[in-house]
């Protein structure tokens, strides 16, 4: 049998790409011959064109969001021991997984001392948020959040650039405990917890505990504004325990029972 030349003089596939369905342009010709070999019917093959433009579009989105997430390599589902978290921590992540919190602007609070395995949790938790229901999400360390936004208020861009991170439905903030901060750095930290009060959320570890986050705030009243606001729509997860992070640690720490 002679080769099909039709392709070669076919305007669709152009006209798929000039519309921007570029995937549906790619395997056209090969649609084409499937379709008229099993005898597809104009709706099989339109939505045989249609199924792959959207799963390839789905592919692409996720893997733009993964890319801009700026997640820790390896901090994922499969490379978390859930045997070694507290039990009522474990019992906490298929919920949050599910993603609810997310659409109703809730919070996520993770305390415990270094290496108890706060920050692969809920990077595990945000990758799959990802991946799951593609829920734009970034991880970012405390500090470099606060950095980011001192330069955008000496540039007289704070509000800008904190509208900005709206594109982020979830926001994770590494180690808050670790921040200590003067009062300038204090008051844009506490002015994007602010704005994203009731409209997006956000996920903290911190090694400090409520009680403690004057070391952070300084101000009192700041202080107790900033913890309010948190909570008031929040899930609290505690990660007490041994260090995951060092064994010597957790055979020191047994060994005073």
């Amino acid at each position: 049998m002679p080769p099909d030349n039709r392709s070669a003089s076919d305007p669709l596939p152009m006209l798929l790409r000039s519309f921007f369905l570029t995937t549906m342009a790619r395997i056209y010709p090969e649609a084409v011959q499937q379709a008229e070999a099993g005898q597809w019917s104009y709706r099989d093959f339109l939505l045989h064109l249609c199924q792959s433009e959207a799963q390839e579009r789905a592919g692409r989105l996720t893997q733009r969001l993964l890319k801009a997430s700026a997640l820790p390599a390896g901090k994922t589902l499969e490379t978390l021991n859930e045997a070694t978290l507290p039990d009522k921590t474990r019992r906490q992540l298929p919920a949050l997984l599910e993603g609810d919190f997310v659409h109703r602007a809730v919070n996520v609070l993770a305390f415990g001392l270094p290496g108890r395995g706060k920050t692969h949790y809920v990077a595990a938790l945000g990758r799959e948020l990802i991946l799951r229901h593609d829920i734009p999400v970034l991880f970012i360390p405390t500090y470099k959040l606060v950095s980011q936004l001192l330069i955008a208020k000496g540039l007289n861009r704070l509000a800008p650039f904190i509208k900005k991170l709206e594109r982020f439905k979830v926001i994770i903030l590494d180690d808050i405990g670790y921040v200590q901060q003067s009062r300038e750095e204090m008051e844009v930290l506490f002015t994007f917890l602010a704005e994203r009060y009731e409209r997006w959320s956000v996920i903290i570890t911190s090694n400090l505990v409520f009680s403690q986050w004057d070391k952070i705030f300084k101000d009192p009243m700041t202080t107790m504004a900033a913890v309010d606001r948190l909570v008031h729509h929040s899930v609290i997860l505690e990660f007490d325990g041994p260090s995951r992070r060092c064994p010597a640690e957790a055979k020191k720490e047994n060994n005073k029972d």
